[in-house]
């Protein structure tokens, strides 16, 4: 008996419509019923950004406040299978996404029902993970398998590339020398193959084991320097919030945030990866080891 799957997904640039069509190309092969669906908000936010726009919307990210979607028909009340797609903006889920799985209809879908994320992102995507894990298992769905697609470029790298194509709309080499940004062509192809495999699931209706399987097919990597930048930035990036929230002149301190990260990045980062690697990382290895593996598990 072929199978219901609902892909739910937000896309400013049209890589994550990519990535939903190449991934679920093998379960629509094998005859099962795809309905995709790209989701929009009411007061959208445009592609490509301008700076002041794109940091504009950090606060109300890590403050996870969801926006109101443009409402959508689903042909199915219940699904099989739930694949969502969604994007980290500054280590939290994106607004769009929040705002995905505080919709009523959604909510009442997945409860009960298998769901495979699928992410997007520059490099950093372990916080957002875990709040989109809480949040299915607070909505009562059954996630089932995780997959992290991300820039493989080096970290100050894909900074300069990805504000290349957020604020120039164009996924070219920037100056005609750096990568391409974003996820990669390939990456977004190989995608098929993890297809395949939840296709192999869904046909049996067990679960079991999918995401180790997931994780054999190098479906999600962490990389533990990015790991430790993120897992200190995120408390850092809570005072900023609490700090900005309270002053009157938002719009300036904003922009006192965007010029942090660039001294975080470029000068935080290589002193508190060499001090850890000194003095922490040495003798941390079964901490890390535990904490490498939740990140790569659905529970």
């Amino acid at each position: 008996m072929n199978k219901k799957v609902l892909a739910i997904y937000y896309t400013q640039s049209g890589q994550m419509r990519d990535i939903i069509d190449s991934f679920t190309a093998p379960l629509i092969e094998a005859g099962n019923s795809v309905e995709k669906v790209q989701v929009k908000l009411v007061s959208d936010y445009p592609f490509p950004w301008t700076g002041q726009r794109f940091y504009s919307v950090m606060p109300d990210c890590v403050q996870e406040i969801a926006a109101e979607v443009e409402p959508f028909d689903l042909k199915e009340k219940l699904y099989d299978l739930v694949i969502l797609g969604y994007q980290p903006w500054f280590l939290w889920p994106s607004i769009p996404s929040n705002s995905i799985l505080n919709n009523p209809n959604i909510k009442s879908i997945i409860k009960g029902t298998p769901v495979v994320t699928v992410s997007e992102a520059r490099n950093m995507w372990l916080n957002a993970y875990e709040r989109i894990r809480q949040k299915l298992k607070d909505a009562g769905a059954n996630l089932v398998g995780n997959i992290a697609l991300v820039d493989k470029h080096p970290n100050a790298i894909s900074f300069f590339t990805i504000f290349h194509w957020m604020l120039g709309g164009k996924k070219d080499k920037y100056l005609g020398i750096f990568p391409k940004p974003g996820v990669s062509a390939d990456d977004i192809a190989h995608t098929k193959v993890y297809g395949q495999t939840v296709c192999k699931h869904l046909a049996m209706k067990d679960w079991e084991g999918l995401q180790d399987e997931l994780l054999k097919q190098n479906a999600v990597k962490v990389k533990y320097p990015l790991m430790l930048l993120e897992t200190t930035a995120v408390p850092t990036y809570l005072k900023w919030v609490g700090f900005i929230e309270r002053r009157r002149n938002r719009g300036f301190w904003l922009m006192v945030f965007k010029y942090y990260l660039y001294v975080a990045l470029f000068v935080g980062a290589p002193i508190l990866l060499t001090l850890d690697a000194i003095f922490i990382k040495p003798f941390s290895q079964k901490r890390i080891k535990a904490k490498t593996k939740n990140y790569l598990q659905v529970s």
